[in-house]
């Protein structure tokens, strides 16, 4: 409850250096003490909390909390708030309890606003036609979805106008910084709302946002920092002069060293240092750390852009209108280039320059190399090296969300029904291939690049290996969770929990789903009977059944396979996929092995024990490195081995007791 200034009250104020338009207008908590308010001008309706405790700045200044030097218009400052030194002024803001805002220019709402919300970023293509509306609660999938469903008009029309809606709930002409703020050595901070616990120390211009701070994951901006037309996930980190404009960044995402993001979109995790991105689409894990790196008009997931990686959108014809895709995983060496419109398959590598407009997107795991001003493919490449496996056991680990509510559903898996029926196809693709060339062509052409004859073989037999793989994997993972000891209860197991699953899958930037749920949702949007809520509750559902749907996936792909049904697959056409499933770790597993022993050799000790003779060297390296045997990744992968042949055996030897 507030109430009126006593007169003794405002007589203490004016001998302080207090002025009011009207003193009438300025109201005050029950316990108020005037003594802790300083040479401050009142404008419009002021409500002032208690000011009872002292606050501890960085270093152990200790400050009590109140307001000194400062000119307040139509503001409501809560209990345990410090004000000091605000150069201009502060209007139209509610300024939460415990919060400390020092040395700054001006804080003001100025007219009506949504704080960033429904502001439309181009993605993708800076000359419009992609347009997406960012909200407070964009997830990676809904903005997915938003982006490349443009042949789906009326169920985007009803998305929009629900965040529309949305945007429009949260229009004020009143600002809000929540509780236990701090607000430090700022310049202009105009129509933006910032959530509890955030840090703002050194910020240079904020304009028309917010910045969704909480206690679980504060949000911190740092020195230099101009953000214009934005949201700010929770557990963001920017700093160093970094420039945001026009852009969404999602929760986790850590951008600094003067980076400059441009009408894009970053969802979880993202990470982006020195460079520039100018109208991308950045699913979760993002990466880029080097400052002549650019990227433009494109989708990435999983991604890191190695130094000087760059793509063109444009031709000098109609202007940027081109864009590309590097589905999730994917890579790009030092000095790469793309010319969009270009798509480069799930957890490939891209080295040199290409020129040709590239499709490699049922060719997974594969490399791309320049060779002589050419794009040659070498397929399934990347499923035997120690840096893919590596990628995919260190993603969960730097999980940088904090806060329990999180907008972005994240799939980790290497193999999945998506990456797996890519391999699949690629398979095919190769085969078709060989029986329009013949088997003695000595390189095949395909989509804008060249496979050597070698490499199509060897690539087709990975793509086996991966497929065994996956496929074994669900099968002893769907034994194991089972209690069964006859064949009749084996085969009950082995039935699917339900029919989702089937047919093709989609990569919702992050989130791996069947083809026909995604559509099942896009459908039911269509009809105006589901909120933004709902939207975000059915994408949540689908991530948690992805095991469940993986497994009718993969029990599709196993009946052909056999050849026949679960209903009637023999204990043979088990053991043969169990044996296979073990044969397939195994050879993976000792390529890997192979791949990191590379990284152990007399070439990668160059540059060790300078001064001495190779044993010098060999000293110094294992010093520093360690040893091949002794390296954690390396012993993990013959663990790998050996408890991954422990559990076939296992499984056959259960098999066996059926005969």
């Amino acid at each position: 409850m507030f109430r009126s200034l006593t007169s003794a009250e405002i007589a203490q104020l004016e001998a302080q250096g207090c002025s009011a338009t009207n003193w009438a207008e300025v109201e005050v908590a029950q316990d108020f003490d005037a003594r802790y308010v300083h040479h401050v001008r009142f404008s419009g309706h002021n409500q002032l909390g208690v000011f009872r405790r002292e606050i501890e700045m960085p270093g152990g200044l200790k400050v009590h909390s109140g307001i000194y030097n400062a000119t307040l218009h139509n503001c409501e400052v809560g209990d345990d708030a410090h004000l000091y030194n605000i150069h201009n002024y502060i209007a139209n803001y509610h300024i939460g309890a415990n919060t400390c805002i020092e040395n700054v220019n001006a804080i003001l709402v100025d007219g009506k606003t949504t704080f960033g919300n429904g502001v439309r970023v181009p993605v993708m293509n800076e000359g419009g036609g992609r347009e997406i509306p960012i909200f407070n609660e964009l997830s990676a999938s809904l903005a997915y979805i938003l982006t490349l469903y443009r042949h789906r008009p009326k169920m985007i029309h009803e998305v929009e106008q629900m965040v529309d809606a949305y945007a429009e709930a949260q229009a004020s002409d009143h600002g809000y910084i929540g509780d236990h703020v701090r607000i430090l050595n700022c310049g202009s901070i105009k129509n933006v709302r910032v959530g509890d616990y955030a840090e703002l120390i050194g910020v240079s211009r904020l304009k028309n946002g917010t910045i969704n701070s909480n206690e679980a994951a504060p949000v911190r901006l740092g020195s230099g920092v101009k953000c214009i037309d934005f949201i700010l996930s929770s557990g963001v980190e920017i700093g160093d002069s970094t420039l945001v404009d026009k852009c969404f960044v999602g929760q986790g995402t850590i951008f600094d060293k003067h980076y400059s993001a441009g009408e894009s979109l970053f969802f979880s995790n993202c990470q982006g240092m020195h460079g520039e991105a100018c109208a991308i689409f950045a699913g979760p894990y993002t990466v880029t750390h080097h400052k002549s790196t650019l990227l433009i008009a494109g989708m990435f997931s999983f991604m890191n852009a190695g130094s000087g990686s760059n793509q063109s959108n444009h031709m000098y014809k109609l202007g940027p209108i081109h864009q590309g895709m590097a589905e999730r995983g994917s890579k790009t060496t030092s000095d790469s280039y793309l010319l969009w419109p270009s798509k480069i398959g799930a957890f490939s590598l891209v080295m040199g320059r290409h020129t040709h407009h590239a499709d490699t997107s049922d060719l997974p795991f594969s490399y791309l190399i320049e060779n002589n001003s050419e794009s040659y493919l070498v397929p399934g490449a990347n499923l035997r090296t120690v840096g893919t496996i590596r990628d995919a056991q260190k993603w969960p680990k730097r999980d940088n969300r904090k806060d329990p509510h999180k907008l972005d559903q994240i799939n980790f898996n290497l193999l999945s029904p998506y990456t797996v029926q890519k391999m699949w196809r690629g398979r095919e693709v190769l085969d078709e291939l060989v029986a329009l060339s013949g088997e003695n062509t000595e390189v095949y052409g395909y989509k804008n690049c060249k496979i050597r004859n070698s490499s199509l073989k060897h690539g087709r037999e990975l793509y086996t290996i991966g497929i065994r793989k996956f496929l074994g994997n669900s099968l002893i993972s769907r034994l194991e969770q089972s209690e069964w000891h006859t064949i009749d209860e084996m085969r009950a197991a082995l039935r699917p929990d339900s029919e989702v699953g089937l047919g093709d899958w989609v990569d919702l930037a992050g989130l791996i789903a069947p083809k026909g749920a995604v559509k099942e949702l896009l459908d039911d949007i269509q009809t105006g009977t589901l909120t933004l809520d709902d939207i975000q509750a059915r994408l949540e559902t689908m991530h948690a059944n992805y095991y469940s749907y993986e497994w009718t996936w993969a029990l599709s792909r196993l009946e052909q396979v056999w050849g026949c049904s679960v209903e009637n697959v023999t204990l043979g056409q088990l053991k043969k996929t169990v044996t296979d499933w073990q044969k397939a770790v195994v050879d993976l597993d000792k390529m890997v092995y192979n791949d990191a022993r590379k990284e152990f050799d007399l070439n990668s000790q160059t540059g060790f024990g300078v001064d001495g003779d190779r044993s010098q060297a060999a000293a110094d390296f294992e010093e520093v490195r360690g040893s091949f045997e002794s390296n954690s990744f390396v012993k993990a992968v013959l663990e790998h081995i050996e408890k991954k042949t422990a559990l076939g055996n296992k499984i056959l030897e259960k098999l066996d007791q059926l005969d």
